[in-house]
């Protein structure tokens, strides 16, 4: 079935609706009348707070978790809207900014300039996040916002480089 075909009611979950709908909006942050992207972002960064003390294995684990989980539930409503990638999936600017704040110091200034950088390198998508948009499925929705999240914990490290006090 591809993307622009919606599954028909009758062979839905409506579970399965419930929770991609869930998940994928970022706990409803999607639907935020301005900026959903950055109400999603800031979920992003107030979630990461307490997995950022877990240990090396276990934040990994949860990170991979989140982009499973994430991947899924963005298909999930993406195909039940018939949009590749609607404006209301924020769960990719979640994992995104996990990404961009993974294995550094969290402070309140590392948290306030990762928010910032992730939020450039997400609207500027530098290559090649763009071309991950083109990933099939969730995959698509999901892949440009952890390459941004990767340029973001790039430009932490540099900061953190010149700046160690930061």
């Amino acid at each position: 079935m591809g993307l622009a075909e919606a599954a028909p009611p009758g062979q839905r979950s409506p579970a399965a609706d419930r929770l991609s709908t869930l998940v994928a909006t970022g706990l409803g942050c999607g639907h935020a009348p301005v900026a959903p992207g950055t109400a999603g972002s800031l979920l992003g960064l107030a979630l990461y707070w307490p997995v950022a003390r877990l240990q090396t294995v276990p934040r990994l684990a949860a990170l991979g978790a989140l982009v499973a989980l994430g991947t899924w539930a963005a298909w999930h409503l993406a195909r039940r809207l018939g949009a590749p990638d609607p404006g209301v999936v924020v769960v990719d600017e979640v994992a995104g900014m996990w990404v961009t704040l993974l294995f550094l110091p969290l402070t309140p200034l590392t948290a306030i300039v990762g928010f910032v950088a992730f939020r450039i390198m997400d609207v500027v998508k530098p290559f090649p996040a763009r071309a991950l948009e083109r990933l099939p499925g969730g995959w698509g929705i999901m892949a440009d916002d952890l390459m941004a999240g990767v340029y973001a914990n790039l430009v932490l490290r540099l900061l953190l480089a010149v700046w160690p006090h930061a």
